[in-house]
């Protein structure tokens, strides 16, 4: 089914990743405890962590992406390939949103990242044409979320709610206005809640 749809891990308060994020820390202070869900017990969540990749197409920000602001090559002559080594998960295309041009990049595993300079709609809309009917994922990270909401791109939300308090960091929900949203089921664990939304138009 050709839906578009977005699997984000949250604290109880509301934040998907946490204070100072950088290249050596890139969740953020405490932000890899919203994680432990999947790193520590994935057979408790074995379904819900192969539906996150489940999609024939997936749409990021540029800081999900990796670090570099600016032009691409503002951080030196190496360039930078994303977090996830030269094999990664998604293996299909990724259209990354970015104010900067950049050629596409071809991993091995059949992923390709494909730069959007033109924003959340056109990614929305390539992404739509390269699914193969099959689902688009809005990968992260909060910021897309936000701008895909806000657009009423998406119709379905999965929170995966880790018994965290950051405190601070990257508010998911911030700016979305009034979202509403019908509860489609529930699964728990002792490290995470997974809730599954439909986003109403």
């Amino acid at each position: 089914m050709n839906i578009v749809f977005c699997d984000m891990a949250v604290s109880v308060d509301g934040f998907s990743a946490g204070p100072n994020q950088s290249l050596e820390n890139p969740l953020g202070v405490g932000g890899l405890q919203l994680h432990r869900w999947h790193l520590e017990r994935p057979e408790e969540s074995a379904a819900e962590i192969a539906a996150i990749v489940d999609a024939g197409a997936f749409i990021m920000g540029r800081n999900m992406f990796g670090p570099i602001r600016g032009p691409w090559d503002s951080a030196g002559p190496e360039e930078w390939r994303g977090w996830w080594g030269e094999e990664p998960p998604y293996h299909g295309p990724v259209f990354v949103l970015t104010h900067y041009p950049r050629e596409s990049l071809e991993m091995e595993g059949g992923t390709t990242f494909h730069f959007v300079t033109d924003g959340i709609a056109a990614a929305h809309e390539r992404a739509l044409a390269a699914s193969g009917g099959r689902g688009v994922s809005i990968a992260g990270g909060a910021s897309t979320v936000q701008q895909a909401l806000s657009a009423g791109l998406l119709d379905e939300l999965r929170l995966h709610i880790a018994p965290v308090v950051l405190g601070a960091g990257e508010r998911l929900l911030e700016g979305v206005g009034d979202v509403q949203l019908e509860q489609l089921g529930v699964t728990s664990s002792p490290l995470v809640t997974h809730v599954r939304y439909k986003v109403l138009h």
